[in-house]
């Protein structure tokens, strides 16, 4: 084979005969430093991604209907200064609580294929500088909520961003509890907004924490069931990354199946409470056994647990649950204190 290669010299002297190209090889280097480029994210693309934006803008939502019920309970408008205070630091904290969390979490981040990516899994942010921004946006959030709203919901924030990242997040890599413990400081943003808002715990504000609750069992279940095998990967237990499937499907469903029928009677308290009148209590009914028959579809996973139809299953059980909850806030946002608003 080197016997039929063409002379040394006349390849060099040639530009058609050359292996490598000047040209083509500048643009090779040029083509792959561009790609990297792209495929790199800008630091506040990172931030976005470390604060998890989406998720926390969501907290930030459900934080402001309990402000905004809170308000009207108190006979005043929602809309003031207030408002924008307790949600401004709310969100402060929120995204400090996330960025700990991927501090926690950068390891077995990096083992799962959906979170490979994320900025310290990455090694894109650094572990200090996580830890910087994470810490200070919850003392600075907690302390400016314990002064600009009141002392019980600076309390209350900085006793949320404990449980999720003191508590929980550890908890993640030891037992299938966790989810249940998580669902508490998941489900203390509403009667949080209700605090900043009267100053103090009311039942009212505790519906709100309990449908939030709730909600959350069959919407983590099917996140757990649709990625089970990264979670698996990365170490995490849960409920569906028990090592039998079919015993894993069956908890899975049971546990899913539970709290869907709790969520029927427990999104209607607050109209028991006087918080709203009958039509909220309407779209509730409508929308809870909407989403408890995207539960029972759901069961079917314990068919053919490994099939990529028992995928398909919990993604549309995601969808509902994601639908689900802004609907059944924006219902009791406009039909508060029994006034037809819609």
């Amino acid at each position: 084979m080197l016997a039929t290669l063409p002379p040394r010299q006349s390849r060099s002297n040639n530009p058609r005969h050359t292996l490598y190209p000047k040209n083509v090889a500048t643009s090779a280097t040029t083509d792959h430093v561009l790609a990297r480029s792209k495929a790199t994210p800008s630091l506040l693309a990172d931030y976005a991604t470390l604060f998890k934006l989406r998720v926390s803008a969501m907290v930030v939502i459900t934080a402001g209907a309990g402000f905004y019920l809170g308000s009207l309970d108190s006979g005043i408008s929602p809309f003031h200064v207030g408002l924008i205070k307790a949600i401004g630091g709310i969100a402060v904290v929120t995204c400090g609580s996330a960025a700990l969390n991927q501090a926690l979490e950068r390891k077995t981040d990096h083992l799962m294929r959906r979170t490979s990516r994320r900025p310290m899994a990455a090694g894109r942010i650094s572990l200090p500088h996580g830890l910087i921004l994470g810490f200070a946006a919850i003392f600075l959030g907690s302390l400016y909520l314990a002064v600009a709203t009141n002392l019980l919901t600076g309390t209350l924030t900085l006793l949320t961003a404990i449980l999720y990242v003191g508590i929980y997040t550890p908890l993640k890599r030891f037992t299938v509890i966790n989810t249940f413990i998580g669902a508490f400081p998941g489900a203390l943003p509403p009667l949080i907004g209700w605090t900043a808002a009267r100053g103090i715990i009311e039942w009212p504000g505790v519906a709100l924490f309990a449908i939030l609750f709730v909600w959350q069992f069959p919407h983590f279940m099917a996140i757990g069931w649709l990625y089970r095998e990264d979670y698996a990967r990365a170490g995490i237990r849960l409920t569906p990354t028990q090592p039998d499937a079919l015993y894993a499907a069956r908890s899975t469903v049971i546990q899913s199946l539970f709290y869907a029928i709790l969520m029927i009677p427990v999104s209607l308290w607050p109209t028991w409470l006087g918080v709203t009148g009958i039509p909220y209590a309407v779209a509730a009914a409508i929308l809870s056994i909407g989403y408890l028959y995207y539960t029972i579809r759901f069961a079917r996973i314990v068919r053919d647990p490994l099939s990529e139809v028992s995928r398909r299953y919990a993604r549309d059980l995601l969808r509902a649950s994601v639908i689900y909850l802004p609907l059944l806030m924006a219902a009791l946002m406009l039909n508060a204190k029994g006034r037809l608003l819609f």
